[in-house]
Protein backbone atom coordinates (compact mmCIF):
# COMPACT_ATOMS: atom_id res chain seq x y z
CA UNK A 1 0.00 0.00 0.00
CA UNK A 2 2.72 2.42 1.04
CA UNK A 3 5.36 1.49 -2.18
CA UNK A 4 2.00 1.74 -4.89
CA UNK A 5 1.18 5.16 -2.68
CA UNK A 6 4.80 6.82 -3.38
CA UNK A 7 4.52 5.71 -6.96
CA UNK A 8 1.11 7.27 -7.35
CA UNK A 9 2.87 10.41 -5.17
CA UNK A 10 5.47 10.78 -7.24
CA UNK A 11 3.79 10.44 -10.73
CA UNK A 12 0.89 13.51 -9.98
CA UNK A 13 3.85 15.65 -8.51
CA UNK A 14 6.28 14.80 -12.03
CA UNK A 15 2.42 15.95 -14.23
CA UNK A 16 1.77 18.82 -12.21
CA UNK A 17 5.36 20.66 -12.82
CA UNK A 18 5.67 18.46 -15.95
CA UNK A 19 2.42 20.12 -17.27
CA UNK A 20 3.93 23.85 -15.91
CA UNK A 21 7.07 23.08 -18.03
CA UNK A 22 5.43 22.08 -20.98
CA UNK A 23 2.76 25.14 -20.88
CA UNK A 24 5.71 27.81 -20.49
CA UNK A 25 7.51 25.84 -23.05
CA UNK A 26 4.90 25.85 -26.14
CA UNK A 27 4.37 29.47 -24.81
CA UNK A 28 0.89 28.44 -23.90
CA UNK A 29 -1.48 31.05 -22.17
CA UNK A 30 -5.12 31.53 -21.43
CA UNK A 31 -7.26 33.33 -23.74
CA UNK A 32 -8.82 36.04 -21.56
CA UNK A 33 -12.76 36.98 -22.55
CA UNK A 34 -14.23 40.09 -23.48
CA UNK A 35 -14.75 41.11 -19.76
CA UNK A 36 -10.92 40.77 -19.16
CA UNK A 37 -9.08 41.45 -22.19
CA UNK A 38 -11.38 44.00 -23.51
CA UNK A 39 -13.41 44.16 -27.20
CA UNK A 40 -16.31 45.38 -28.64
CA UNK A 41 -20.35 44.73 -27.87
CA UNK A 42 -23.35 45.38 -29.72
CA UNK A 43 -27.20 44.69 -29.85
CA UNK A 44 -28.12 44.07 -33.51
CA UNK A 45 -31.88 45.02 -34.31
CA UNK A 46 -34.28 44.03 -37.25
CA UNK A 47 -35.59 46.90 -39.52
CA UNK A 48 -38.84 45.04 -39.71
CA UNK A 49 -40.78 42.15 -37.80
CA UNK A 50 -39.88 38.30 -38.69
CA UNK A 51 -40.72 35.34 -39.13
CA UNK A 52 -40.22 32.35 -36.43
CA UNK A 53 -37.10 31.13 -36.69
CA UNK A 54 -35.21 34.03 -38.89
CA UNK A 55 -33.59 35.60 -35.89
CA UNK A 56 -31.58 32.14 -35.16
CA UNK A 57 -31.12 31.67 -39.24
CA UNK A 58 -29.42 35.02 -38.87
CA UNK A 59 -27.50 34.37 -35.27
CA UNK A 60 -25.94 30.96 -36.96
CA UNK A 61 -24.95 32.95 -40.14
CA UNK A 62 -23.15 35.68 -37.73
CA UNK A 63 -21.73 33.39 -35.99
CA UNK A 64 -20.03 31.71 -38.85
CA UNK A 65 -18.31 34.98 -39.96
CA UNK A 66 -17.19 36.11 -36.91
CA UNK A 67 -15.24 32.00 -36.60
CA UNK A 68 -14.29 33.08 -40.21
CA UNK A 69 -12.38 35.99 -39.08
CA UNK A 70 -10.45 34.31 -36.19
CA UNK A 71 -12.62 35.84 -33.20
CA UNK A 72 -12.07 33.84 -30.46
CA UNK A 73 -14.79 32.34 -28.02
CA UNK A 74 -17.19 35.19 -29.37
CA UNK A 75 -20.72 36.09 -27.43
CA UNK A 76 -23.31 35.59 -29.78
CA UNK A 77 -26.72 35.57 -28.10
CA UNK A 78 -30.51 36.43 -28.63
CA UNK A 79 -32.51 39.05 -26.42
CA UNK A 80 -36.55 38.96 -27.80
CA UNK A 81 -35.72 40.07 -31.65
CA UNK A 82 -32.43 41.31 -30.87
CA UNK A 83 -28.84 39.71 -31.60
CA UNK A 84 -25.99 40.33 -29.15
CA UNK A 85 -23.08 40.56 -30.24
CA UNK A 86 -20.01 40.22 -28.03
CA UNK A 87 -16.28 40.54 -29.79
CA UNK A 88 -13.09 40.01 -27.55
CA UNK A 89 -9.78 41.43 -28.00
CA UNK A 90 -10.41 41.99 -31.62
CA UNK A 91 -7.83 43.91 -34.15
CA UNK A 92 -10.15 46.21 -36.30
CA UNK A 93 -13.40 46.65 -34.17
CA UNK A 94 -15.10 48.62 -36.96
CA UNK A 95 -13.94 46.13 -39.77
CA UNK A 96 -15.61 42.48 -37.91
CA UNK A 97 -18.68 44.86 -36.73
CA UNK A 98 -19.22 45.39 -40.45
CA UNK A 99 -18.82 42.30 -41.23
CA UNK A 100 -21.27 41.24 -38.98
CA UNK A 101 -24.27 43.43 -39.22
CA UNK A 102 -24.57 43.76 -42.91
CA UNK A 103 -26.96 42.02 -45.03
CA UNK A 104 -24.23 41.21 -47.77
CA UNK A 105 -27.19 40.93 -50.58
CA UNK A 106 -25.16 40.12 -53.76
CA UNK A 107 -26.15 40.26 -57.29
CA UNK A 108 -25.10 39.77 -60.75
CA UNK A 109 -25.72 42.26 -62.95
CA UNK A 110 -24.64 42.98 -66.48
CA UNK A 111 -23.01 46.20 -67.25
CA UNK A 112 -24.73 48.05 -69.96
CA UNK A 113 -22.70 51.25 -69.23
CA UNK A 114 -19.48 52.71 -68.18
CA UNK A 115 -20.20 56.10 -66.25
CA UNK A 116 -17.20 58.60 -65.04
CA UNK A 117 -17.21 58.97 -61.25
CA UNK A 118 -19.03 61.51 -59.93
CA UNK A 119 -20.43 62.11 -63.52
CA UNK A 120 -23.65 63.34 -63.92
CA UNK A 121 -25.07 61.23 -66.72
CA UNK A 122 -27.23 59.39 -64.22
CA UNK A 123 -27.50 59.83 -60.67
CA UNK A 124 -26.96 57.02 -58.48
CA UNK A 125 -29.58 54.73 -57.33
CA UNK A 126 -30.26 54.85 -53.82
CA UNK A 127 -29.19 51.33 -52.02
CA UNK A 128 -32.93 50.76 -50.71
CA UNK A 129 -34.07 51.16 -54.20
CA UNK A 130 -31.67 48.65 -55.78
CA UNK A 131 -34.41 46.19 -57.32
CA UNK A 132 -33.86 43.15 -58.75
CA UNK A 133 -35.74 43.38 -61.85
CA UNK A 134 -34.99 47.04 -62.58
CA UNK A 135 -31.97 48.62 -64.09
CA UNK A 136 -29.88 50.83 -61.73
CA UNK A 137 -26.67 53.16 -61.54
CA UNK A 138 -24.28 52.24 -58.94
CA UNK A 139 -20.86 52.85 -57.78
CA UNK A 140 -18.06 51.41 -56.66
CA UNK A 141 -15.53 52.70 -53.58
CA UNK A 142 -12.18 52.76 -52.97
CA UNK A 143 -11.46 51.59 -49.28
CA UNK A 144 -11.45 55.58 -48.09
CA UNK A 145 -14.69 56.07 -49.55
CA UNK A 146 -13.77 57.64 -52.69
CA UNK A 147 -15.84 57.00 -55.90
CA UNK A 148 -13.77 54.82 -58.38
CA UNK A 149 -16.49 54.24 -60.67
CA UNK A 150 -19.92 54.12 -62.16
CA UNK A 151 -22.15 51.45 -64.08
CA UNK A 152 -25.49 51.68 -65.41
CA UNK A 153 -26.54 48.04 -64.69
CA UNK A 154 -28.96 45.82 -65.97
CA UNK A 155 -31.84 44.02 -63.78
CA UNK A 156 -29.88 41.51 -61.72
CA UNK A 157 -29.71 38.04 -64.00
CA UNK A 158 -28.66 36.34 -60.54
CA UNK A 159 -28.45 36.01 -56.57
CA UNK A 160 -25.71 35.45 -54.68
CA UNK A 161 -28.19 31.98 -53.99
CA UNK A 162 -26.45 30.42 -56.97
CA UNK A 163 -22.92 30.41 -55.18
CA UNK A 164 -21.67 27.50 -52.82
CA UNK A 165 -18.47 28.49 -51.81
CA UNK A 166 -15.50 31.20 -52.31
CA UNK A 167 -11.80 31.70 -51.40
CA UNK A 168 -9.53 34.53 -51.42
CA UNK A 169 -6.22 33.10 -53.49
CA UNK A 170 -3.52 34.50 -55.25
CA UNK A 171 -3.37 34.66 -59.17
CA UNK A 172 -0.34 35.88 -60.82
CA UNK A 173 2.84 37.80 -58.75
CA UNK A 174 0.96 39.63 -55.46
CA UNK A 175 -2.65 39.69 -57.44
CA UNK A 176 -5.49 38.82 -55.05
CA UNK A 177 -8.34 37.17 -56.75
CA UNK A 178 -11.59 35.09 -55.05
CA UNK A 179 -12.35 31.89 -56.15
CA UNK A 180 -15.98 30.91 -56.62
CA UNK A 181 -17.31 27.64 -56.65
CA UNK A 182 -20.90 27.36 -58.04
CA UNK A 183 -24.05 25.33 -57.11
CA UNK A 184 -23.87 22.21 -59.18
CA UNK A 185 -27.70 22.38 -60.33
CA UNK A 186 -27.15 26.42 -60.85
CA UNK A 187 -24.30 26.37 -63.32
CA UNK A 188 -26.59 26.04 -66.10
CA UNK A 189 -27.74 29.62 -65.28
CA UNK A 190 -24.91 31.10 -64.56
CA UNK A 191 -23.00 29.71 -67.95
CA UNK A 192 -26.23 31.13 -69.81
CA UNK A 193 -25.70 34.48 -68.43
CA UNK A 194 -21.73 33.98 -69.40
CA UNK A 195 -22.78 33.24 -72.96
CA UNK A 196 -25.13 36.46 -73.13
CA UNK A 197 -21.78 38.88 -71.80
CA UNK A 198 -19.13 36.68 -73.43
CA UNK A 199 -21.04 37.44 -77.05
CA UNK A 200 -21.75 41.32 -76.00
CA UNK A 201 -25.58 40.73 -76.52
CA UNK A 202 -27.61 43.42 -76.33
CA UNK A 203 -28.60 43.09 -72.46
CA UNK A 204 -25.07 42.86 -71.53
CA UNK A 205 -22.88 45.25 -74.13
CA UNK A 206 -19.56 45.96 -72.50
CA UNK A 207 -19.08 42.32 -71.75
CA UNK A 208 -18.65 42.85 -68.19
CA UNK A 209 -20.84 41.48 -65.29
CA UNK A 210 -21.01 43.37 -61.83
CA UNK A 211 -20.83 41.64 -58.27
CA UNK A 212 -22.94 44.03 -56.89
CA UNK A 213 -22.97 43.40 -52.94
CA UNK A 214 -25.17 45.57 -50.85
CA UNK A 215 -25.57 47.96 -53.66
CA UNK A 216 -22.56 48.61 -54.20
CA UNK A 217 -20.66 47.33 -56.59
CA UNK A 218 -17.12 45.20 -55.97
CA UNK A 219 -16.08 44.29 -59.35
CA UNK A 220 -17.22 44.59 -62.44
CA UNK A 221 -14.63 41.93 -64.73
CA UNK A 222 -15.20 40.94 -68.11
CA UNK A 223 -16.48 37.61 -68.84
CA UNK A 224 -13.70 36.03 -70.85
CA UNK A 225 -15.29 32.74 -71.54
CA UNK A 226 -18.77 31.25 -72.99
CA UNK A 227 -19.13 28.62 -70.11
CA UNK A 228 -17.64 27.72 -67.05
CA UNK A 229 -17.24 24.61 -65.16
CA UNK A 230 -18.39 25.18 -61.20
CA UNK A 231 -15.07 25.03 -59.68
CA UNK A 232 -13.29 26.60 -62.11
CA UNK A 233 -14.51 30.93 -61.45
CA UNK A 234 -12.38 33.61 -60.72
CA UNK A 235 -13.55 36.73 -59.55
CA UNK A 236 -10.67 39.20 -60.55
CA UNK A 237 -9.80 42.31 -59.95
CA UNK A 238 -7.62 45.22 -58.06
CA UNK A 239 -8.04 43.70 -54.66
CA UNK A 240 -5.64 43.69 -51.79
CA UNK A 241 -5.27 40.78 -49.55
CA UNK A 242 -7.95 42.20 -46.94
CA UNK A 243 -10.44 43.04 -49.69
CA UNK A 244 -10.36 39.80 -51.42
CA UNK A 245 -10.33 38.22 -47.92
CA UNK A 246 -13.29 39.71 -47.31
CA UNK A 247 -15.26 39.53 -49.88
CA UNK A 248 -14.84 35.37 -50.02
CA UNK A 249 -16.17 35.76 -46.37
CA UNK A 250 -18.85 37.22 -46.75
CA UNK A 251 -19.98 35.03 -50.10
CA UNK A 252 -19.31 32.08 -48.24
CA UNK A 253 -20.76 32.69 -45.57
CA UNK A 254 -24.07 33.89 -47.52
CA UNK A 255 -26.73 36.57 -47.17
CA UNK A 256 -28.38 37.54 -43.46
CA UNK A 257 -32.15 36.54 -43.88
CA UNK A 258 -33.15 40.24 -42.41
CA UNK A 259 -31.70 43.89 -42.82
CA UNK A 260 -30.32 44.17 -39.18
CA UNK A 261 -29.07 47.77 -37.62
CA UNK A 262 -26.68 48.55 -34.74
CA UNK A 263 -28.89 50.07 -31.84
CA UNK A 264 -26.24 49.77 -29.18
CA UNK A 265 -22.27 49.74 -29.47
CA UNK A 266 -20.42 49.01 -26.35
CA UNK A 267 -16.30 49.20 -26.25
CA UNK A 268 -14.53 47.94 -23.24
CA UNK A 269 -11.33 48.87 -22.52
CA UNK A 270 -8.95 46.77 -22.54
CA UNK A 271 -7.89 48.40 -18.35
CA UNK A 272 -11.12 47.40 -17.42
CA UNK A 273 -10.55 44.14 -17.85
CA UNK A 274 -7.83 44.13 -16.52
CA UNK A 275 -8.92 45.77 -13.48
CA UNK A 276 -11.71 43.16 -13.15
CA UNK A 277 -8.57 40.43 -13.30
CA UNK A 278 -6.68 42.02 -10.83
CA UNK A 279 -10.01 42.05 -8.17
CA UNK A 280 -10.50 37.89 -9.11
CA UNK A 281 -7.24 37.73 -8.16
CA UNK A 282 -6.69 39.73 -5.25
CA UNK A 283 -9.85 38.27 -4.21
CA UNK A 284 -8.99 34.43 -4.94
CA UNK A 285 -5.49 35.36 -3.09
CA UNK A 286 -7.02 36.84 -0.20
CA UNK A 287 -9.84 33.48 0.55
CA UNK A 288 -6.85 31.51 -0.32
CA UNK A 289 -4.54 32.84 2.42
CA UNK A 290 -7.48 32.77 5.00
CA UNK A 291 -8.30 29.01 4.12
CA UNK A 292 -4.15 28.39 4.54
CA UNK A 293 -4.08 29.52 7.82
CA UNK A 294 -7.30 27.99 8.98
CA UNK A 295 -6.12 24.87 7.59
CA UNK A 296 -2.63 25.00 8.92
CA UNK A 297 -4.00 26.66 12.80
CA UNK A 298 -6.46 23.81 12.92
CA UNK A 299 -4.51 20.52 11.05
CA UNK A 300 -1.17 21.79 11.41
CA UNK A 301 0.63 19.21 9.05
CA UNK A 302 -2.62 17.57 7.68
CA UNK A 303 -3.57 21.11 6.76
CA UNK A 304 -0.01 21.46 4.71
CA UNK A 305 -0.87 18.56 2.86
CA UNK A 306 -4.53 20.44 2.09
CA UNK A 307 -2.77 23.30 0.80
CA UNK A 308 -0.01 21.37 -1.21
CA UNK A 309 -2.99 18.58 -3.14
CA UNK A 310 -4.25 22.43 -3.77
CA UNK A 311 -1.17 23.57 -5.06
CA UNK A 312 -1.37 20.05 -7.25
CA UNK A 313 -4.40 20.90 -8.82
CA UNK A 314 -3.90 24.45 -9.44
CA UNK A 315 -0.81 23.43 -11.66
CA UNK A 316 -2.90 21.01 -13.28
CA UNK A 317 -5.69 23.65 -13.80
CA UNK A 318 -3.86 25.85 -15.60
CA UNK A 319 -2.29 22.99 -17.78
CA UNK A 320 -5.76 22.35 -19.03
CA UNK A 321 -6.74 26.50 -19.13
CA UNK A 322 -3.89 27.41 -20.96
CA UNK A 323 -3.83 24.76 -23.51
CA UNK A 324 -7.80 24.90 -24.03
CA UNK A 325 -7.17 28.79 -24.27
CA UNK A 326 -4.28 28.54 -27.25
CA UNK A 327 -5.38 25.68 -29.01
CA UNK A 328 -9.64 25.29 -28.73
CA UNK A 329 -10.10 29.15 -28.28
CA UNK A 330 -11.40 28.75 -24.76
CA UNK A 331 -11.90 32.13 -23.10
CA UNK A 332 -11.35 32.70 -19.37
CA UNK A 333 -14.06 35.16 -18.22
CA UNK A 334 -14.77 36.92 -15.13
CA UNK A 335 -17.11 34.48 -14.32
CA UNK A 336 -14.50 31.76 -15.23
CA UNK A 337 -12.51 32.90 -12.66
CA UNK A 338 -15.37 32.94 -10.05
CA UNK A 339 -15.43 29.30 -10.39
CA UNK A 340 -12.22 28.95 -10.22
CA UNK A 341 -12.21 30.83 -6.90
CA UNK A 342 -15.35 28.70 -5.94
CA UNK A 343 -13.33 25.78 -6.29
CA UNK A 344 -10.95 26.35 -3.87
CA UNK A 345 -13.39 25.92 -0.95
CA UNK A 346 -14.46 22.57 -3.09
CA UNK A 347 -11.06 20.79 -2.34
CA UNK A 348 -10.56 22.01 0.76
CA UNK A 349 -13.63 20.36 1.82
CA UNK A 350 -12.90 17.29 0.06
CA UNK A 351 -9.49 17.38 2.47
CA UNK A 352 -11.72 18.62 6.08
CA UNK A 353 -14.22 15.35 5.49
CA UNK A 354 -11.19 12.98 5.42
CA UNK A 355 -9.25 14.30 8.50
CA UNK A 356 -12.52 14.95 10.25
CA UNK A 357 -13.53 11.32 9.49
CA UNK A 358 -9.52 10.90 10.86
CA UNK A 359 -10.35 12.29 14.09
CA UNK A 360 -13.37 10.62 14.65
CA UNK A 361 -11.60 7.01 14.47
CA UNK A 362 -8.31 8.52 16.72
CA UNK A 363 -10.87 10.42 19.69
CA UNK A 364 -12.60 6.84 19.49
CA UNK A 365 -9.37 5.35 20.77
CA UNK A 366 -7.29 4.14 17.62
CA UNK A 367 -3.87 4.93 16.76
CA UNK A 368 -3.50 7.41 14.07
CA UNK A 369 -1.75 4.98 11.90
CA UNK A 370 -4.64 2.26 12.54
CA UNK A 371 -7.14 4.72 11.56
CA UNK A 372 -5.91 6.86 8.59
CA UNK A 373 -6.74 4.08 5.93
CA UNK A 374 -9.85 3.22 7.16
CA UNK A 375 -10.66 7.07 7.52
CA UNK A 376 -10.16 8.08 3.88
CA UNK A 377 -12.03 4.69 2.16
CA UNK A 378 -15.14 6.00 4.14
CA UNK A 379 -14.16 9.58 3.30
CA UNK A 380 -13.54 9.32 -0.36
CA UNK A 381 -16.98 7.96 -0.52
CA UNK A 382 -18.69 10.68 0.76
CA UNK A 383 -16.18 13.21 -1.38
CA UNK A 384 -17.40 11.57 -4.95
CA UNK A 385 -20.71 11.87 -3.66
CA UNK A 386 -20.37 15.46 -2.85
CA UNK A 387 -18.50 15.83 -6.09
CA UNK A 388 -20.52 14.22 -8.60
CA UNK A 389 -23.74 16.71 -7.08
CA UNK A 390 -21.33 19.13 -7.68
CA UNK A 391 -20.52 17.90 -11.43
CA UNK A 392 -24.36 17.80 -12.08
CA UNK A 393 -25.10 20.80 -11.27
CA UNK A 394 -21.72 22.45 -13.35
CA UNK A 395 -23.27 19.86 -15.87
CA UNK A 396 -26.63 21.52 -16.19
CA UNK A 397 -25.84 25.04 -15.99
CA UNK A 398 -23.35 24.72 -18.85
CA UNK A 399 -26.14 22.53 -20.59
CA UNK A 400 -28.84 24.88 -20.33
CA UNK A 401 -27.01 28.40 -20.39
CA UNK A 402 -25.11 30.78 -22.42
CA UNK A 403 -22.45 33.15 -22.19
CA UNK A 404 -20.60 33.73 -18.88
CA UNK A 405 -22.70 31.18 -16.90
CA UNK A 406 -21.18 28.53 -19.05
CA UNK A 407 -17.56 29.61 -18.79
CA UNK A 408 -18.67 29.45 -14.64
CA UNK A 409 -19.77 25.76 -15.17
CA UNK A 410 -16.90 24.37 -17.14
CA UNK A 411 -14.19 25.77 -15.04
CA UNK A 412 -15.98 24.69 -11.60
CA UNK A 413 -16.62 21.64 -13.11
CA UNK A 414 -12.74 21.02 -14.37
CA UNK A 415 -11.69 22.17 -10.97
CA UNK A 416 -14.12 19.46 -9.48
CA UNK A 417 -12.59 16.76 -11.79
CA UNK A 418 -9.40 17.77 -10.29
CA UNK A 419 -10.14 17.68 -6.97
CA UNK A 420 -11.04 13.89 -7.17
CA UNK A 421 -7.69 13.29 -9.54
CA UNK A 422 -5.80 14.78 -6.16
CA UNK A 423 -7.80 13.58 -3.28
CA UNK A 424 -6.95 9.97 -4.10
CA UNK A 425 -3.53 10.37 -5.71
CA UNK A 426 -1.54 12.98 -3.30
CA UNK A 427 -3.70 13.74 -0.17
CA UNK A 428 -4.32 10.36 0.25
CA UNK A 429 -0.69 8.67 -0.14
CA UNK A 430 1.03 11.75 1.32
CA UNK A 431 -0.62 11.95 4.61
CA UNK A 432 -0.42 8.22 4.94
CA UNK A 433 3.47 8.47 4.15
CA UNK A 434 3.41 11.19 6.93
CA UNK A 435 0.80 9.44 9.03
CA UNK A 436 3.68 6.06 9.26
CA UNK A 437 6.70 7.70 9.52
CA UNK A 438 8.41 6.68 12.41
CA UNK A 439 9.40 10.39 14.00
CA UNK A 440 5.46 11.24 14.01
CA UNK A 441 3.40 8.53 13.73
CA UNK A 442 3.13 8.96 18.10
CA UNK A 443 2.41 12.37 17.87
CA UNK A 444 -1.08 12.78 16.69
CA UNK A 445 -1.21 16.83 17.73
CA UNK A 446 1.03 17.29 15.21
CA UNK A 447 -2.14 15.89 12.70
CA UNK A 448 -4.51 18.15 14.77
CA UNK A 449 -5.65 15.18 16.18
CA UNK A 450 -6.28 14.11 20.24
CA UNK A 451 -3.77 13.09 22.29
CA UNK A 452 -4.32 9.58 23.90
CA UNK A 453 -6.91 9.66 26.39
CA UNK A 454 -6.47 8.80 29.97
CA UNK A 455 -7.43 5.14 31.31
CA UNK A 456 -10.31 5.28 34.14
CA UNK A 457 -9.92 3.01 36.87
CA UNK A 458 -12.81 0.31 36.74
CA UNK A 459 -16.34 1.54 39.01
CA UNK A 460 -19.28 -0.56 40.39
CA UNK A 461 -21.82 0.94 38.07
CA UNK A 462 -19.07 -0.56 35.01
CA UNK A 463 -20.01 -4.44 36.26
CA UNK A 464 -16.75 -4.82 38.52
CA UNK A 465 -16.96 -5.67 42.16
CA UNK A 466 -16.00 -3.17 45.06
Amino acid sequence: MRRNGLVSLVLIVVLAIGGLGWTFAADNEPLLGLDLQGGVSVVLEPTEEVAEGTISQAIAIIRQRVDGIGVAEPEITRQDDAIVVQLPGIADRDEALELVGQTAELRFRPVLNLLPPGGDELELTPSEDDVVEEPVTLAQFDDDENEVGRYELGPAAATGEILSGAQAQIQGVGQWAVAVQVRGDRIDEFNEISASCFNGAPDCPTRQLAIVLDGRVVSAPSINAPAFNPDEISISGDFSEGEAKDLALVLRYGSLPVELVAQQTQSISASIGQDALDAGVVAGLIGLALVTIYMLVYYRLLGLVAMLSLLVSAALLWTMIAWLGTNQGLALTLAGVTGIILSIGVAVDSNVVFYEHLKEEVAGGRSLRAAIDGSFASAFSTIVKADVASLIGAGILYWLTVGPVRGFALFLGLATLLDLVSSYFFMRPLALILVKSKRLQDRPRLFGMPGPSVERAPTIEEGVPA
